[in-house]
């Protein structure tokens, strides 16, 4: 079931976005979507920079009595109706859950959220941290009175959910952990970075926005943004490069030059088309870099490039054994991830599987598509910034 919108510019509105200047910045729409009947909702919004943007979800699941929110997102008009639509049916939201320590987009939404359901229990992510200097929670806006440390104070919903821990690991400005939530009642295993699965297909987010894939569907400036499917599947393509790698082998980035010979032509004079800036050109060769990501009749389910080479490239082994704790939990069927496809088919053996081909093929590279990844992570780690041992948590 898939929820039109008919939302007018007032309820897309999210005054906060000068906090984390992300793109599409003071009007936020929201996709809202079943993802399994009576069980788990999906509320999806887009963020990203330079409109190389992605979708991010916050997810609904139903527990005893009513609703528990993961992963939070901006809490315009537009999710406060979907989640109001969602209470009359099911009962008032009880739980808040951010279960990440690291993740900004959604840790910097958690204290509009949290006034917004002021009944609401409010659980974190233990090491909850902010750089460069480290804030009390209550001067994030997060109310102390009702909030609660997933683990140390115990978990929510323990009678229906499952909550199981990747790391800590310390990251050495502050701590990489997350706490995914196996929904027992829907199958559904819950998480924020850990996995994701990517389409072929441009996610139906960006019905209400089709302007990032249209932008970069182009090879130059000064051409129209024309709305086409192809056009939408290339820039989708070449979005999920991006957000995989960052620089990806096959792209580079002309000379201000060459650059600015293309802005600013007719029918190219607008906010919406940069004014005909589009410093990027892609080589040969980038078509079959994004069908290795992306799966054609179902998305591919993968470790994101950017976590495995920035966060986990030297700790595998602490990523196989969540996986091995995940595989054991009786009745998983799904994935439902805060990034990209969701639900996912995942089921024990699709772990095992996973797990395999994680065993079996070279972990945290730096050649090719990885090396722009990889020369991040070596001069972080020549300055010391981040450990070399990162599995002693701070």
């Amino acid at each position: 079931m898939v929820r039109r919108s008919g939302a007018q510019p007032a309820d897309q509105r999210w005054p906060w976005w000068p906090l984390l200047p992300l793109y599409p910045y003071g009007r936020r729409a929201t996709h809202f979507e079943e993802l399994i009947p009576g069980q788990v909702w999906s509320l999806e919004q887009l963020q990203g920079v330079y409109y190389v943007a992605v979708p991010i979800r916050l997810t609904v699941v139903k527990v005893p009595g009513g609703l528990m929110l993961v992963n939070p997102l901006p809490p315009t008009g537009e999710l406060r109706t979907a989640i109001a639509e969602l209470e009359q049916l099911h009962g008032r939201v009880q739980t808040i859950v951010l279960p990440t320590a690291s993740g900004l987009e959604h840790k910097l939404p958690l204290a509009p959220l949290a006034r917004a359901f002021p009944d609401a229990e409010v659980w974190l992510s233990p090491g909850q941290w902010s750089f460069p200097v480290q804030l009390p929670l209550g001067w994030l806006g997060i109310p102390s009175g009702r909030t609660r440390v997933l683990l140390d104070d115990g978990v929510p919903h323990a009678d229906v959910c499952a909550w199981i821990s990747l790391g800590p690991l310390d990251l050495g400005v502050g701590r990489f952990q997350e706490i995914s939530c196996f929904h027992r009642p829907s199958g559904a295993l819950l998480v924020t970075d850990a996995l994701v699965g990517i389409a072929a297909e441009p996610p139906l987010v960006f019905n209400s926005d089709p302007a990032p894939l249209l932008f970069h569907a182009r090879e130059r400036g000064d051409q129209a943004l024309d709305d086409t499917p192809a056009n939408r599947r290339r820039g989708w393509a070449r979005l999920v490069l991006f957000a995989s790698y960052l620089r990806p082998e096959p792209l580079e980035v002309p000379g201000t030059l060459e650059v600015l010979r293309h802005a600013l032509r007719p029918g190219c004079r607008s906010p919406r088309s940069h004014f005909g800036i589009y410093p990027f050109a892609w080589k040969q060769g980038w078509e079959e870099a994004a069908a290795a990501l992306m799966g054609d009749q179902l998305p591919r389910l993968q470790v994101a490039p950017v976590l495995e080479r920035l966060v986990l490239p030297r700790a595998r082994q602490t990523l196989m054994e969540w996986l091995t704790r995940v595989e054991q939990q009786v009745g998983l069927r799904w994935l439902v991830p805060a990034h990209y496809s969701a639900p996912l088919h995942f089921s024990p053996d699709v772990v095992a599987e996973l797990k395999q081909q994680l065993e079996q093929r070279q972990w945290a590279p730096s050649a090719g598509n990885w090396q722009f990844l990889g020369s991040i992570d070596k001069r972080l780690l020549e300055l010391g910034v981040v450990p070399e041992n990162p599995c002693s948590s701070p």
